[in-house]
């Protein structure tokens, strides 16, 4: 049923990807957002997956093969941890990855990372990493990140689709539109390399606060909502040297 549900949403609101080109010479920054255990790792957490996910799985590799690229490049990176202090609830979600546990860690396929010159890590309170660089002199630490890089191509990957990547990728594009993202260009947001989760209607039903949230439907949305707001939605993501196509 679910899965017909989606096929009829494809057809009112179809959804283009493309193939998008990077070249060595494009000023690409890449952003992870959110790839870790309490999202992503069978039992790590409250909203982890309880049972291995093709679609997570699936982001999570594709997510570390545009890391290993980068980082070979030496092209800068920029990961997204969220990470709670207790006793602050993000409504209405139960507590999840709080600061010092290993649920707000990057999961085992990317901690490698950690360990690379190009890598800035950016842990976050909220949803959103834009909402979330905002520092207390009232800098914004993405901002300097992509200004300090010269970044004029973004590649977005990450979890949750719908959720943390749409809402990142809305605030993103909003201070870009505003002049505030300086020579930004594009912001990417690579299909296969987002996830999101799966809460059917059968569990939601016994739940006072979760709404349903069908997995396949949802990624969907969230990479529809993403374009509408002038995102590019990436099919495929290729690497070119210059001049070259």
């Amino acid at each position: 049923m679910v899965l017909q549900t989606v096929d009829v949403l494809k057809n009112e609101i179809p959804l283009q990807e493309e193939t998008v080109s990077i070249f060595n010479d494009s000023q690409a920054g890449l952003v992870l957002v959110d790839i870790i255990n309490g999202f992503c790792t069978v039992g790590a957490g409250s909203l982890a997956p309880r049972e291995p996910n093709r679609q997570i799985t699936q982001m999570i590799e594709e997510s570390a093969k545009l890391a290993k690229v980068f980082c070979d490049n030496k092209w800068p990176v920029l990961a997204f941890l969220d990470s709670h202090h207790p006793g602050k609830l993000e409504h209405p979600y139960p507590p999840h990855c709080i600061t010092g546990t290993d649920e707000s860690n990057l999961v085992p396929a990317l901690r490698w990372i950690e360990e690379e010159p190009n890598v800035t890590v950016r842990r976050k309170d909220c949803y959103d990493g834009f909402i979330g660089s905002i520092q207390e002199d009232g800098s914004n630490a993405f901002v300097d990140w992509v200004k300090d890089n010269k970044i004029r191509v973004l590649l977005v990957v990450g979890v949750c689709t719908d959720i943390c990547v749409l809402d990142f990728v809305c605030s993103t594009l909003s201070a870009k539109n505003r002049g505030f993202l300086d020579p930004l260009e594009d912001v990417v947001v690579y299909s296969r390399g987002c996830a999101t989760f799966d809460f059917p209607v059968s569990v939601a039903r016994n739940s006072k606060d979760l709404l349903a949230h069908p997995q396949e439907l949802m990624h969907h949305v969230g990479l529809y909502m993403a374009k509408g707001r002038g995102a590019r939605i990436a099919r495929e993501v290729m690497f070119h040297a210059p001049g070259k196509v």
